[in-house]
């Protein structure tokens, strides 16, 4: 299916409130309660700290999800929200809550370095959890994750993607790649690296701190640019999980009046945060915002009830839309959701592109993975505005 994905749609900074040791008692709820259908999930996500503009748009997409699909379905289906702040200890904390607690299902986490934590607790407990950003191959293929799931690709696909379009459209002859020292920025370096040197390009990785902040953030980025950025370097690889920080790097190079194309990954696709002319961001998911397919539309215009449009929690809708299915599909064959019966519906999973806004097939490998492999690819361009190009 033709979408058409070309512009993304600017956030606002909002407010969560922060989740105590347990799941929290907000709730998304709809007003159509169905008869015999009435349970519980949960969603793991940082709705506060310093990635929380990304966090809560993916929490504004999974309460849309939940209200959409329980009017439809006639269920009675609740979600609890549990802020992760993209830390692997309180996601921890967060999910021996979910396990304490009555939700048959979980939505997240965000980072691959929370699944890595998380994983064995969930499928322990045999809790399906559906993951709309956490790209880490591994995941899904070292068998530590027996519950999980994810609706977007893994970092084998987006990691070539990019770096095969360094090499065909940019033909730089250095690049430096510099990754924040956590899964998910390793992963893709790891990925990327290869690729760009068997294109003949020179490769100059560095490592900074990702979870350092004032100061000492400060003084490490711009000792990157001043040490690390030379004129050779004509690209610059930042597969990051915090947009603010890419900005300030491409600001510290401007004034240092150092030429280099800014290539950012899922992480820094954030256009309030990072929005650097030149640039280029890819993600593991569409911009729908100016797209004409109905469902599309319905759910630009539906997401507004609970926060700002952003490109980055469309695919957290899908993956919450697939747990509510799940849910939906074992009640309608006469039986009560269960931890156990939901995660078996989930495995079933068979969503065609006419029936979701990533517009592929929604179905799971058996460690997870998506069958399909979708890319995107933006540029950013004069007046801030991230523009869909082709990927390839």
């Amino acid at each position: 299916m033709k979408r058409i994905i070309t512009l993304a749609v600017g956030l606002a900074a909002l407010t969560a409130a922060g989740c105590g040791s347990s799941s929290s008692t907000t709730g998304t709820k709809s007003a159509i309660t169905g008869k015999g259908c009435a349970t519980s999930i949960a969603i793991e996500g940082p709705f506060t700290g310093p990635v929380a503009q990304l966090g809560l748009e993916q929490l504004h997409f999974a309460e849309l999800a939940v209200a959409n699909d329980n009017a439809a379905n006639k269920t009675d289906v609740t979600l609890d929200q549990d802020d992760t702040q993209l830390t692997p200890s309180i996601a921890v904390s967060k999910t021996d809550a979910i396990v304490a607690s009555s939700a048959v299902a979980a939505v997240g986490p965000a980072g691959s370095q929370e699944v890595e934590a998380v994983g064995p607790i969930f499928g322990k407990a045999g809790i399906a959890f559906i993951s709309g950003s956490a790209t880490l191959p591994a995941l899904a293929s070292s068998g530590k994750n027996p519950t999980f799931f994810r609706v977007v690709p893994d970092d084998d696909v987006q990691g070539p993607q990019d770096a095969n379009y360094v090499i065909n459209h940019l033909h730089p002859k250095a690049v430096l790649i510099i990754d924040d020292d956590e899964a998910y920025s390793q992963g893709l370096v790891k990925v990327m690296t290869p690729i760009l040197q068997k294109a003949g390009i020179k490769v100059n990785h560095q490592t900074y701190n990702g979870t350092d902040t004032g100061a000492t953030l400060a003084n490490a980025l711009s000792s990157l640019v001043t040490s690390q950025l030379n004129s050779s370097e004509t690209v610059t690889m930042l597969p990051w999980q915090t947009a603010a920080n890419a900005q300030q790097f491409g600001l510290d190079a401007q004034q240092q009046h150092k030429k280099t194309i800014l290539f950012g990954t899922d992480g820094t696709d954030s256009p309030t945060q990072f929005k650097i002319p030149g640039t280029y961001v890819s993600n593991f998911g569409p911009d729908i915002s100016t797209s004409t397919n109905p469902l599309d539309k319905s759910i630009v215009s539906g997401v507004a009830k609970y926060g700002p449009y952003g490109a980055f929690g469309v695919p957290t809708y899908e993956a919450t839309d697939v747990v509510m299915k799940a849910i939906s599909s074992v009640c309608k064959a006469g039986q009560t959701p269960s931890r156990s019966n939901v995660l078996a519906a989930i495995k079933k999973t068979d969503i065609p592109p006419a029936d979701n806004p990533m517009g592929v097939t929604i179905s799971f490998q058996p460690g997870g993975d998506l069958t399909g492999a979708p890319g995107y690819l933006f540029k950013i361009n004069s007046k801030g505005t991230y523009v869909s190009i082709p990927n390839h």
